[in-house]
């Protein structure tokens, strides 16, 4: 049998091709519906919206299991249909009682007696709706559903299946035939989502580009794409979907690693002005001032750095270390490099509170006479009309070598006379797109280096990081007390509550200083749990915990309690948090680190970057409520100095939950590459990614990047081999195209949340 005429283009005998818009097949009120529930706009979006999961007619599902308040999608059988006239009001009430051979769940119908036709006893189907409690019984009110009436020709005259009337081979492939349930939400149902899916295949009639070479698929033993396609979403028997997956899930990585590979390349392609230091020049004055010697590891990755800057290729390095392991020298030295070139330097931090301390950082370590002549100098939104003047003449006139800023670099008004280097701070706060934004203000291509305190494991900086070399700092500099860290268990242990505030005091007593944590401003704030794929709430607190908090801790009435507790009589406790006016922020952080503020009462404003050596302690309250890395950042705020830190992670959450388990997790080491792992194993794929973290390529569809780490190996060597043999990819058409898409799509994420 010969495939459909095909144009050049790739397009279908009907001119569909991946990138046809959907409102021509669907509809302009369809597509919408698609595009503002899922974001898809194209042929291709919608064919990547692949099933969750897959049912089958002769199975019926645990209705006893149903979660309450949630939309579920399920297959199940009819019992028995009642009608009866309502009391309270005019009309009359249909109710369809449905099971699974145990459980029972009722469908309400109000006015619409001829549901009583279609759904009769012994008829199965797919029902659709939002899960409530009616006296004491499961409900779905006015649901949605579809009856199992595929095949016309052996259906009746009611148009449902008889399965009698077939013969037991098609009846055993009828009943057995996989039905795919999508992620869908009110406004469209699975079933509508697959006949929209059905619609798109049908269209294109397997003329679908392959982006992976022939020769690639046959060593990979996978489908064409085309074909793929099709089994994933209208298979006939689960071997086929499963083909179908394992050959997607090659193509989402070998896809995902070219791109990469070529973005990499492209930028090797260009050229961009060395920066070596010069004799006797900043850098080597720098280094004859230090007090201290730096680590092996900071040594080791300074000369990695030195090396890319001395080259004409524009370095792009992640330099990811543990917290307080000195990452911030190692790029200062760097800045110093290129300021002895003539360049500037620009760091991008995520705060305000964050870029202020590194400025006062960069001075303080640079000395009066060296900051005279670099001018550091910081550019944040809330600086007053005169200081943003001054700041904006200082780079672009170069006065400034040294630029320290939060988002308020990339404005269009910011321009610099040489920018040399483009150093991210802590890289999961920002997009690709905004570390790109930065770098276009380079005359010449500058050099970035991307910081991370968040230990990265390899496979993520492989998929993620992948256009990145990667250098690591594991040692910490000498002289650090280390950290004890301790879970809080409030929901078994609730008398413990208590000796928090008493350690808290006993460190004050020493003359040290405590952080105190909390998920929220005040008590209305609305605080998700840390990782919404637990679905893990925190457990109404227990009494005798030694703090009346709300449900919820929140720092205005955490604030008060402290302040009203004996024990803490006289000490000056102040707050901290974002909504505050930038320059009160600026006054509380510098009383703080000059020892005039004793316990500092924050939200996770101060999660990076805030140095005060002093601070001994750090309390988290309702720790179940942050990310594994929130807490390992967030501990790593004390025990910077001489003394030893000590970290109290309190938590309401029960023994056995996800978020208890996080809490435990970094409880029990300080090693921060093991907490990633950890990390990995307990937080869904999509969430380890987030999608700010590399501007749209890292929305993963079916790969894992776990799971899957084999396998992204394999399409990174594969992509690396045909991007290198052809780099403008002129022989491989459809990757071409395929990357053209994948940026695409990147762009739309990207202007939706701008």
């Amino acid at each position: 049998m010969t495939g459909p005429a095909r144009t050049p283009s790739g397009a279908s005998a009907s001119g569909l091709t991946l990138d046809s818009k959907l409102t021509g097949l669907l509809g302009g009120r369809t597509a919408g519906a698609f595009e503002k529930a899922f974001g898809i706009a194209t042929a291709g979006d919608l064919l990547s919206h692949y099933p969750r999961r897959y049912a089958r007619r002769g199975e019926l599902t645990a209705i006893s299991k149903l979660p309450l308040d949630e939309n579920v999608t399920i297959v199940a059988e009819v019992r028995d249909v009642k009608e009866r006239q309502m009391r309270a009001r005019r009309g009359s009430l249909t109710e369809v009682s449905i099971s699974d051979g145990e459980g029972i769940i009722t469908l309400t119908f109000f006015n619409q007696a001829w549901r009583a036709r279609e759904l009769r006893p012994g008829v199965r189907g797919i029902f659709a709706g939002k899960v409530s409690n009616y006296r004491g019984a499961l409900q779905l009110a006015h649901p949605n559903y579809e009856l199992f009436d595929e095949l016309g020709a052996a259906a009746g005259a009611d148009g449902l299946v008889d399965p009698s009337a077939l013969d037991d081979a098609e009846a055993r492939r009828w009943a057995e035939m996989p039905i795919p349930i999508y992620p869908a939400t009110s406004t469209l149902q699975s079933w509508q989502i697959a006949n929209s899916v059905s619609l798109v295949l049908d269209a294109l009639r397997g003329s679908v580009p392959d982006p992976v070479p022939a020769e690639l698929r046959d060593e990979q033993g996978i489908l064409p794409l085309g074909r793929a396609y099709e089994q994933i979403h209208r298979p006939q028997k689960d071997g086929e979907w499963m083909r179908a997956r394992d050959t997607l899930r090659f193509h989402e990585a070998f896809v995902l690693q070219s791109a990469l590979v070529s973005q990499r390349r492209a930028a090797h392609a260009v050229k961009t002005a060395p920066r070596v230091p010069k004799p006797g020049g900043y850098l080597e004055r720098f280094d004859a001032a230090l007090p201290f010697r730096l680590t092996a590891d900071q040594q080791l990755v300074g000369s990695e750095i030195a090396r890319d800057l001395a080259g004409d290729i524009p370095m792009m390095r992640l330099l990811q270390g543990e917290v307080g392991s000195g990452k911030t020298l190692v790029a200062v030295r760097a800045m110093l490099a290129v300021a002895d070139s003539g360049g500037q330097s620009a760091l991008l931090a995520p705060t305000e509170v964050l870029a202020s301390q590194h400025l006062r950082s960069i001075v303080k370590v640079l000395g009066p006479d060296l900051a005279a002549e670099l001018m550091p100098t910081l550019h944040t939104g809330q600086l007053s009309t005169a200081e943003r003047k001054k700041a904006l003449l200082r780079m672009v006139s170069g006065q400034a070598k040294l630029v320290v800023g939060t988002h308020a670099l990339l404005s269009e008004k910011v321009q610099f006379y040489d920018l040399g280097l483009v150093v991210v701070d802590e890289q999961h706060r920002f997009g690709v797109e905004q570390r790109d934004t930065l770098r276009q203000k380079g005359a010449t291509p500058p050099h970035v280096l991307v910081m991370t305190a968040t230990p990265i494991p390899r496979t993520v900086a492989m998929t993620v990081f992948g256009d990145l070399d990667v250098s690591t700092i594991s040692e910490l500099p000498a002289g650090r007390q280390g950290i004890e860290s301790f879970s809080v268990p409030l929901a078994e242990k609730p008398g413990w509550g208590p000796r928090i505030w008493q350690r808290v005091a006993e460190e004050l007593e020493q003359g040290r200083q405590a952080f105190v944590v909390c998920p929220a401003i005040d008590p209305a704030d609305p605080v998700e749990p840390a990782d919404p794929a637990d679905g893990e709430e925190s457990s109404e607190p227990a009494e005798g915990d030694g703090l009346a908090a709300p449900a919820k801790a929140n720092v205005v009435d955490t604030l008060a309690q402290l302040r009203a507790m004996p024990l803490l009589a006289g000490r000056r406790i102040e707050a901290l948090h974002g909504r505050m006016p930038s320059d009160e922020k600026d006054a509380v952080m510098r009383a703080f680190a000059a020892g005039e503020i004793d316990v500092l009462v924050a939200t996770t404003v101060i999660e990076v970057g805030v140095d005060v050596p002093n601070a001994s302690t750090m309390v988290v309250l309702d720790a179940d409520r942050f990310g594994v890395s929130q807490l390992h950042q967030l501990r790593g705020r004390v025990g910077r100095g001489g003394v030893p830190g000590l970290c109290l992670l309190v938590s309401r959450a029960e023994a056995e939950s996800v978020a208890r388990q996080r809490v435990d997790a970094v409880a029990s080491t300080l090693d921060g590459f093991e907490l990633a792992e950890v990390d990995l194993e307990l937080r869904r794929e999509g969430d380890v990614l987030g999608s700010t973290q590399s501007g749209g390529r890292s929305s993963l569809r079916l790969l894992r990047v776990v799971k899957d780490a084999d396998l992204i190996q394999e399409a990174r060597a594969a992509a690396f081999a045909v991007v290198g043999d052809d780099p403008g990819l002129d022989e491989h058409p459809a990757l071409r195209d395929a990357l053209e898409r994948r940026l695409r799509e990147s762009e739309r994420s990207f202007l939706a949340k701008t």
